[in-house]
């Protein structure tokens, strides 16, 4: 019984990593953005953050397993009351659409960019992926990020150890920004992720169903983020002017690992397709709540819409769309310690 516990944990804390880490992290540039350029600062901001992972993600897991959320509706509901939930479900499902459409044509990018090979190409084999891979629900969401999550766990913290023999004791201390934004990057980085990250735990939460795995799974899952935020740190660090760059982190696996290249490729489209088919699960929970047809049918549906969006330059409507998203997700995570957790039924 406590090993099957123990499993369940391991597989919640895979799908936690997996779906908070994306493309933005892959590349380097999310963490460079909210850490690194803050040196040793940002290894603090890192620090808070694993500790906010841990902290309201089990809060935010527990509370949906308690009113019985299916879906991120249902959470938002209990959050924000209904009046409001309907225009953040509604803003939300638009994100996590453009996400989702931005993950599958960053996946066709590793293709065309990478391997020389079509982007179209890329597109349809990862829209094949992740259609074999979703019609097993949950077991294929686990299966995948239990592949994905411990390859990109061991190649971060090689790649850190490799670096820091290099690295000066000053480097910790450089940082470009001076000012005390450092502070509010951790739980800007935190508020944002949970808030996405919420479509695929809310209904996971709701079909595990039991208190003990998700609280394991979430400070396990709390700390592998934070393992591999620092191991990343790390290595970023080791990059003079790394915020001229892109993709810092392919920079630094240039430098410093340029045999293991290849190794690093399939990391990155490992880790935009766990965001991928996270984004498709936790859509696909929401729309079967509202469309009563089969799952297989609502899967293609989805996988098409995700697709057509991906051709369209939809820029202006997440530039607009995004700001918003990030202080609704700052007050996402104030009303997630401010709620009171319901009674256990």
């Amino acid at each position: 019984m406590e090993t099957a516990k123990w499993s369940g944990a391991v597989q919640v804390a895979a799908v936690y990593v997996g779906t908070v880490i994306g493309a933005g992290f892959a590349t380097g540039k999310e963490i460079v953005e909210f850490f690194t350029q803050y040196g040793l600062f940002g290894l603090i901001g890192i620090l808070i953050s694993g500790l906010l992972f841990i902290w309201l993600g089990t809060r935010m897991m527990i509370i949906a397993g308690r009113i019985n959320a299916s879906s991120y509706k249902e959470l938002n509901d209990y959050l924000f009351g209904k009046t409001i939930s309907s225009f953040i479900t509604l803003m939300m499902t638009l994100i996590a659409l453009g996400v989702s459409s931005v993950m599958l044509s960053g996946a066709g990018a590793v293709f065309e960019e990478q391997l020389g090979l079509s982007k179209q190409l890329g597109i349809f084999v990862t829209i094949l992926l992740a259609f074999i891979v979703m019609i097993f629900g949950l077991k294929g969401l686990f299966s995948v990020n239990l592949v994905i999550v411990p390859m990109m766990i061991l190649f971060s913290i090689i790649v850190s150890c490799i670096v820091l023999p290099d690295l000066e004791v000053s480097t910790f201390s450089f940082f470009y920004d001076y000012s005390l934004k450092w502070l509010l990057s951790p739980f800007a980085y935190v508020a944002f992720n949970l808030a996405m990250a919420q479509i695929v735990l809310v209904p996971l939460a709701s079909e595990i169903n039991n208190e003990q795995i998700i609280k394991r799974g979430a400070i396990l899952g709390g700390v592998v983020l934070s393992i591999v935020l620092v191991s990343s740190h790390i290595s970023l660090l080791a990059i003079p002017n790394l915020l001229l760059y892109d993709i810092p982190m392919a920079e630094v696996v240039k430098t410093f690992f340029i045999s293991f290249y290849w190794v690093y490729i399939f990391v990155i489209y490992g880790e935009i397709f766990t965001s991928l088919i996270g984004g498709i699960f936790g859509l696909q929970r929401q729309l079967r709540s509202f469309f009563s047809i089969p799952n297989i049918f609502l899967l293609c549906i989805l996988l098409m819409i995700i697709y057509f969006i991906s051709l369209v330059d939809y820029s202006a409507l997440l530039s607009f769309l995004y700001p918003l998203f990030g202080y609704t997700s700052l007050i996402f995570l104030i009303l997630l310690v401010y709620r009171k957790v319901p009674e256990r039924k």
